[in-house]
């Protein structure tokens, strides 16, 4: 039997890691940090913290030389960089091989159709007239997007017409030189939907309920586990669908797939994450096993834990900055409201528009649960109108 890591190196220092490392003390796994800055979300909390330059090889090379295995906070290591770890001998999860879908859209919109995944008809364009073609065939609006460096809406652009087609190639501009432009089908989606999959180096793997998510201008702003009005049988073909995604990416820890349903009942694949997600932030309190957890179980290759709900119904809701400067004491306020209400907080500069934390609500009804968790957030970000 393998001897699960001990040590555990996480590259980026934002929420995600904050919250691995709330999850890596019951699992007695040390955590190091290779972060962006001495101040940032988890290097608050983490003990062994080295700040540094995750593009520079060196620095990489010798913050992993330290650790069993080397995940991440976020997608954006260099993947040359990451072959050379595994060259050396570290324990990369989820490798390059499979970190790169999450990287480059394109990469990924190019598998995943190869595999036969429901994906919006798509195609790489060199130029503004290939764009254009793609939009007289598929019709108008189309979708573009940027192969590389997008997140959280950025690099993404609704073209209402040929006038626009100019647009995303203009934005390419300060991005990495491999970057291409992707047009893509324009979905009349629903609503949005998520599938968090853990998976561990010999195959083991779980898949948690299906979520129904709410994006504001690009960033995820709630979501509903399970999500409602889904048949059974959706559900199993989503989650099988999921598994099958991880397996044959050769995914190791969390893979997120994001979903949109569209009007005409089709339920296509948008976007895929390869680490703990915003999306799966209500499993910390509404799952046996929250994702931060089975992703470090998943790289540290220890057996996997229940992904079953904790209740019903699983509401979280994104804190974004808001006039409440101070969000310590704002904890008064949503307990005293609801002693139910379970709060995250980032550690962060309050920023119009920055995630600064999220709330979860558990409970029996649906409609009620979602009140509580909206009402919380609100008092947290000092939206008084109630």
């Amino acid at each position: 039997m393998r001897t699960p890591a001990a040590t555990v190196g996480v590259i980026g220092g934002g929420q995600l890691a904050r919250m691995m490392h709330a999850a890596s003390i019951g699992l007695g796994l040390r955590l190091r940090l290779l972060a962006e800055g001495p101040d940032v979300s988890a290097a608050q909390v983490v003990r062994e913290v080295t700040v540094g330059d995750y593009t520079d090889p060196a620095t990489v090379a010798a913050f992993a030389a330290g650790c069993d295995v080397v995940t991440f906070d976020h997608e954006h290591v260099p993947t040359t960089i990451l072959h050379d770890l595994e060259d050396a001998g570290i324990a990369v999860r989820p490798g390059p091989e499979a970190l790169v879908h999450a990287q480059d859209k394109a990469v990924m919109r190019a598998r995943l159709g190869a595999m036969g995944v429901p994906c919006p008809a798509n195609e790489v364009v060199a130029d503004e007239a290939a764009l254009v073609a793609f939009g007289e065939r598929h019709g108008w609006p189309v979708i573009a997007k940027t192969s590389r460096g997008g997140y959280d809406g950025k690099g993404v652009w609704k073209l209402d017409g040929p006038e626009q087609a100019g647009v995303p190639f203009a934005g390419l501009e300060g991005l990495r030189a491999d970057a291409v432009v992707i047009a893509e089908e324009f979905i009349d989606f629903s609503r949005e939907l998520s599938m968090l999959v853990a998976r561990r180096p010999g195959g083991q793997a779980v898949v948690y309920p299906v979520s129904e998510t709410v994006q504001t201008d690009g960033i995820c702003t709630a979501t509903t586990t399970p999500a409602p009005r889904l048949r059974p049988d959706q559900v199993r073909d989503l989650q099988a669908m999921a598994q099958r995604i991880a397996r044959e990416l050769g995914v190791v820890g969390l893979l997120a797939v994001e979903l949109m349903e569209a009007r005409d009942g089709r339920i296509v694949v948008n976007e895929l994450a390869m680490r703990p997600h915003n999306t799966g932030h209500w499993s910390i309190d509404g799952a046996v096993t929250s994702q931060f957890e089975n992703h470090l179980r998943a790289v540290a290759d220890l057996p996997l834990g229940s992904t079953a709900l904790t209740a019903p119904v699983a509401v979280m809701v994104n804190v974004l900055g808001g006039s409440r400067t101070d969000l310590l004491a704002g904890l008064k306020d949503v307990f005293a409201a609801d002693r139910g209400i379970r709060v995250q907080l980032y550690g962060k500069d309050v920023v119009p528009g920055r995630k600064v934390g999220h709330v979860t609500a558990i409970g029996e009804d649906l409609e009620q649960t979602t009140e509580r968790a909206w009402r919380a957030a609100r008092q947290l970000m000092g939206d008084t109108d109630e």
